[in-house]
């Protein structure tokens, strides 16, 4: 096997430095080149035939975006963008997602001692992912220290006793990563205004969710947020988690409430799609609705099939129309759901339920 080519731009040469020594700490990767700027990159491109790009978001002459539609267009391939944590980096790195960049890192930060490791592995599994996209290739950097992987039973205790649910309200709980901001605005922009309340857990950074949510709510019938602690669930709402806290579900009465915690990460992931699907399994039960959608990794498949224990109905994004069938194929290994149904007939599948 060769090592994956990979051509790293940015018009920054510490982050070109940064990047190039992590990516070629994996034996598996090696940079065969680095550009400043999209015209040294297009050169370089047909020089050295890469197979991923890490693309920077805000460069001189020509931003990352501008590029990335003309490189789409005349050479498709797969691109990581890299991205500042702001306001504007994020709605430039939504924008990439929507024109078929595979995923984002955040761009390093100067003083990397204290989480150079978890980054590393966070870029070297993406651009890995990127390159080949089944789940076989996303395996872990030899040698690497990472934090414990903590399950839901950090922020919420499984329980067994069944809930006796005084509603008929549905709740619709969804859960992604990797490609899912696309795949949530695919199936967002399907429902109508009249669709049971939606509750989401994105893998995405804090700067970012908010952006999300109004870019969603801008397209969509329905009512878009960032998730609020204590907001009632209401129909034709749907809540995105905000990116640096756990967005639980509570019942009190017949009434269902967003809860934020603030937590430790679980299964290495703030938000976590398992605390949500527990908390779902709890207070939803048969009510709910679990809808787990293209992204790397494992989180969520637990708590779905937890969900499905308690007597809700569950679909899974099928692995053809998935970006990387890594959270799903989770789900479908432990046979949390009932069944895999293509990205453009989950708003059809999930209307269905509900009913």
């Amino acid at each position: 096997m060769h090592p994956l080519k990979v051509i790293v731009i940015d018009d920054s040469a510490l982050v070109r430095q940064l990047l190039s020594e992590i990516l070629n700490s994996d034996p598996a990767i090696k940079v065969v080149a680095t550009a400043a700027d999209p015209y040294q990159a297009r050169d370089k491109i047909k020089q050295f035939n890469p197979d991923v790009l890490t693309l920077d978001v805000e460069m001189p002459r020509m931003d990352g975006v501008t590029f990335l539609r003309n490189l789409m267009r005349l050479r498709p391939m797969p691109v990581v963008m890299v991205s500042t944590l702001t306001e504007k980096g994020a709605q430039v790195t939504l924008e990439a997602l929507s024109l078929g960049a595979f995923d984002f890192i955040a761009k390093p930060k100067l003083d990397l001692s204290n989480t150079l490791e978890d980054y590393a592995e966070e870029i070297i599994a993406k651009v890995k992912a990127a390159a080949v996209m089944p789940l076989s290739a996303l395996t872990s950097r030899p040698g690497l220290q990472v934090e414990q992987k903590l399950t839901a039973d950090a922020i919420l205790a499984k329980t067994t006793a069944a809930t006796t649910l005084r509603t008929t309200e549905k709740i619709i709980a969804i859960g992604a990563s990797t490609g899912g901001t696309e795949a949530i605005k695919e199936v967002l922009c399907a429902l109508p205004p009249s669709a049971p309340g939606v509750v989401i857990t994105q893998h995405i950074p804090a700067a970012f969710s908010a952006a999300f949510a109004k870019r969603v709510n801008g397209l969509s019938p329905m009512q878009v947020s960032q998730a609020e602690d204590g907001e009632q669930i209401l129909a034709g709402h749907a809540y995105i988690a905000p990116g640096d806290k756990h967005l639980l579900v509570e019942r009190s009465g017949a009434r269902y409430y967003c809860r934020l915690n603030d937590g430790p990460p679980v299964s290495r992931h703030k938000p976590s799609v398992d605390v949500l699907f527990r908390s779902v399994a709890q207070h939803v039960g048969p009510n709910a609705i679990g809808i787990m959608l293209t992204g790397m990794g494992d989180d969520g498949a637990q708590g779905m099939l937890e969900m499905k224990q308690a007597g809700a109905q569950n679909l899974l994004q099928d692995e053809k129309s998935s970006i990387v069938w890594g959270m799903p194929g989770a789900a479908f290994k432990l046979g949390a759901a009932e069944k895999t149904v293509p990205l453009q007939k989950i708003a059809e599948e999930i209307l269905k339920l509900s009913r």
